[in-house]
């Protein structure tokens, strides 16, 4: 039976579907049962039907509660999360086969809990790039660096990555989950509702339909904004009969939503430093996304780099289907001609993945029973101003305290964390895979949370200090007790020796106690560590 690798670019607002055609060795965008190259996001229920893209925007300004893209409509949670379940039969009908294999993307700057919601489906990559990458590979001498600026209808990407030898790799990532086409239209809405009750005493924000009209015409009107410098709103019957006729100008549309094109700028700015690389280092521009095509975007992007040209060559609605349709050729077995390409991803704070680090730790206490490790995302030294992620216990050998074990943490290339912890004497093993979807960062909190880190760096830097001398001094008191157990030890000292060394211990033990070491400051700590130490240190030049 002949395979399919096809390629699904699930966008807020619009979808785009691509095929691998393996004999031709060539992408081919897949046509909706409407003509349309791409589709709307729009899934609508009636009382007898569901109605799926153009079918449904159609009808959204009828419907709007029983239509789903925009607000109103209603969403009702089972088990704390919201579900929506539609399922769709008509590719299989196009290719005339089954699809056995499928790359559906995701928005390079989605956390993790987001990025498993779309797993499922198929593997992530940076698809507008391996796009790019294939329109230019003969061209493709050496090194060089590619920028994507990916402005769509719900979300804003930027990644920055690396070609050098059919081996893609991200350098950096950046984003807004909740910055695209969408706001430019709510703008524009804004901005016409008011028009509206200027003119007509009539206040229509709280009515679905009429908003729904009101942002059919003005979506229509940014796109011809594209392409001429002037437009006009006409919606018949608006509201109460009231018909609505207005023009806008391409300098009105960026003027209203100036704001959010400065942010795209800044993000672009933010990428560049994360990645270390000067913006005169970018050999390409590839702009994806249908808000892309807006001139005012185009210009600041394109003043930005200096006057560098912008790569164009793929229909930037089309681009990231493209990508995804090779990827998902790339990923299986049976096709002849796709190109041998690698792509590395990175994390949210732009480490290239998939990534593995270990770490040696050790047990705090005689014959410990078991270790609990605890996993927190975050930026801050105190573990408490960080997110929970998840846990796990491995059981111990019972034995004297400062047995080692292995704590492992791995991210794969869907970003997914796996921490593993080992016993280095048995071999003894556990590991969780992180899947506490509810309590993962969004976006949002990431950055707070960075930029939090920043805010109290000096206030971290001091707790890790502290925490650093504490445990030091912990390390110490327990190596001076053990010795004074050792009755060996103990008769090459004196009486007064012993007594001095255990007067120190307690001195030490309260201020290690939890109840009174917040009101300790580090210099008091670090007095009484260098005593302790020095005390250690003649002790065994003492006994030997």
């Amino acid at each position: 039976m002949e395979k399919n690798a096809i390629g699904i670019d699930l966008g807020t607002t619009y979808s785009c579907v691509a095929v691998w055609l393996d004999e031709q060795n060539r992408v081919e965008i897949i046509h909706n049962d409407q003509g349309n190259r791409i589709t709307p996001s729009f899934v609508s229920f009636t009382n007898d039907q569901r109605l799926i893209g153009d079918a449904a925007k159609s009808q959204a300004a009828s419907d709007p509660k029983n239509t789903s893209l925009l607000w109103p409509f209603k969403v009702i949670g089972v088990n704390d999360k919201p579900m929506i379940i539609v399922k769709y039969k008509g590719q299989e009908k196009r290719f005339c086969s089954p699809v056995n294999n499928a790359v559906v993307t995701v928005p390079a700057y989605l956390n993790d809990s987001q990025r498993k919601a779309t797993i499922d489906a198929g593997a992530i990559l940076t698809a507008a790039a391996i796009a790019y990458g294939l329109d230019k590979r003969i061209n493709c001498v050496g090194e060089r660096n590619i920028f994507v600026f990916d402005l769509g209808g719900g979300t804003f990407d930027v990644s920055i990555l690396t070609i050098k030898d059919k081996v893609f790799q991200v350098k950096a990532t950046g984003g807004n989950t909740h910055l695209g086409g969408e706001d430019f239209d709510n703008r524009m809405v804004n901005y016409f509702a008011q028009e509206f009750k200027t003119k007509n005493k009539v206040d229509i924000t709280g009515n679905p339909r009429a908003l729904r009209r009101l942002r059919t015409a003005c979506e229509r009107a940014k796109r011809v904004l594209s392409f001429t410098t002037v437009t006009t709103i006409e919606v018949d019957c608006l509201f109460n009969g009231i018909d609505f006729f207005s023009s806008v100008t391409r300098s009105k549309f960026e003027e209203i939503n100036m704001d959010f094109f400065k942010d795209c700028m800044k993000i672009v700015e933010s990428c560049l430093d994360d990645a270390k690389m000067n913006k005169s280092s970018v050999n390409d521009i590839v702009i994806v996304g249908g808000s892309s095509r807006i001139p005012k975007v185009q210009q600041l992007l394109k003043d930005f780099f200096e006057g560098k040209e912008l790569c164009m060559s793929i229909n930037p609605d089309e681009a990231v289907a493209y990508g995804a349709a090779v990827q998902a050729a790339l990923l299986s077995e049976g096709f002849k001609n796709v190109p041998n390409l690698v792509i590395q991803d990175v994390a949210p704070l732009n480490t290239s993945i998939p990534v593995k680090k270990t770490k040696l730790y050790k047990t705090d206490e005689d014959n410990q029973a078991n270790v609990k490790i605890q996993v927190y995302e975050g930026e801050r030294a105190r573990a408490s101003d960080n997110n929970l992620l998840g846990m796990l216990t491995l059981s111990c050998t019972s034995g004297p305290r400062g047995q080692t074990f292995e704590g492992c943490f791995a991210i794969d290339e869907n970003a997914i964390l796996t921490v593993s912890v080992k016993e280095t004497s048995t071999g003894n093993t556990n590991e969780i895979t992180i899947t506490n979807d509810k309590e993962r960062l969004s976006a949002y909190e990431i950055k707070k949370m960075i930029q939090e880190a920043e805010e109290y760096r000096a206030e971290d830097e001091k707790f890790l200090r502290k925490a650093e001398v504490m445990n030091a001094l912990d390390d110490c008191v327990y190596k001076l007790r053990n010795a004074l157990k050792n009755k060996d030890v103990k008769l090459k000292l004196s009486s007064k020796e012993v007594t001095k060394i255990n007067g120190a211990i307690t001195v030490a033990t309260n201020l290690l106690d939890k109840k009174n070491n917040q009101h300790n400051e580090v210099d008091v700590l670090e007095g009484n560590l260098k005593e302790l130490e020095s005390m250690f240190e003649n002790l065994v030049v003492k006994t030997g």
